[in-house]
């Protein structure tokens, strides 16, 4: 006998929210199954045509949830939980607020002790992203498989060990799109700079930094191994590493994940205080 869907709350219904609702509609879990409350009707109204949802305005005279997510900006998340909170004691409550401490949320949902704090980051909105999980002490095994049903739908799932451990998440997934993407902002310009039109560059570029994904993905040898496996002896592959070596490539990735972990600790300070 078929076990019912757990209903799951959205509280927010902004592009993460709208990420995460596709995915579970797209992957089977009923519509109706979905409440979303979303105070701008704009967005309620793209959310019901997207994935056949209910959207609301508030959770007045909603049935209780089983799962809560809090899909809101760090800085409204305090009050976002404090509103709703004398509606979620049963609930299991996922946050994908960056910066907001497992212990502040807990008590600005009055002691909540089933709480998961999730860093998705932007490719979950085209089914690929990769979200790190972490979880509160009262979080049992079952509540562990929801929210890994939950984020599964939009790619690929990491837990880790408390705060520190999501801001490190924050710090490699949740931003490294943007290093990508400034990474193939770089080589596109650099085209350009060689006489390449920028149309073509940015083709060259994007479709290289897809296919060395692919092909990292499909092997069972090491990133490393198949950078050295194309980097010939003499050949311009070694020369053009040598000087991004030489520009300290390896550690500037090192600062940039280490301002981004710090700035996610600040996060925390800053709008984790009562």
């Amino acid at each position: 006998m078929s076990t019912r869907a757990p209903l799951i709350r959205f509280i927010g219904g902004g592009n993460m929210a709208s990420a995460l609702i596709g995915g579970l509609v797209n992957t089977g879990h009923p519509a109706d199954r979905v409440q979303v409350i979303e105070p701008d009707a704009a967005a309620r109204t793209r959310l019901h045509v997207q994935s056949g949802v209910s959207a609301n305005a508030s959770a007045e005279g909603l049935p209780a949830c089983d799962i809560a997510v809090l899909a809101v900006k760090p800085q409204l998340l305090r009050g976002v939980a404090r509103e709703h909170a004398a509606s979620l004691t049963e609930a299991l409550v996922v946050s994908v607020a960056a910066g907001i401490r497992l212990p502040d949320l807990a008590r600005w949902l009055g002691g909540h002790s089933r709480i998961v704090r999730a860093m998705p980051n932007t490719p979950a909105l085209v089914g690929h992203g990769v979200t790190g999980l972490a979880a509160s002490a009262g979080v049992s095994d079952g509540d562990r498989s929801a929210v890994q049903a939950l984020f599964d739908a939009v790619g690929t799932v990491v837990w880790v060990d408390g705060d520190a451990g999501i801001d490190l998440v924050t710090a490699i997934s949740g931003s490294g799109p943007a290093y990508m993407m400034l990474m193939v902002e770089a080589l596109t310009e650099a085209g350009v700079g060689q006489g390449l039109s920028a149309e073509r560059a940015q083709q060259l570029a994007l479709g290289t930094m897809a296919g060395a994904v692919a092909l990292m993905q499909s092997s069972q040898e090491t990133p490393a191994t198949l950078r050295e496996r194309v980097t010939s002896p003499g050949g311009t592959t070694e020369r053009g590493i040598a000087a991004m070596q030489a520009g300290h490539f390896a550690g500037i990735m090192a600062d940039a994940v280490t301002a981004a972990r710090v700035r996610a600790g600040e996060l925390g300070d800053l709008f984790g205080k009562d």
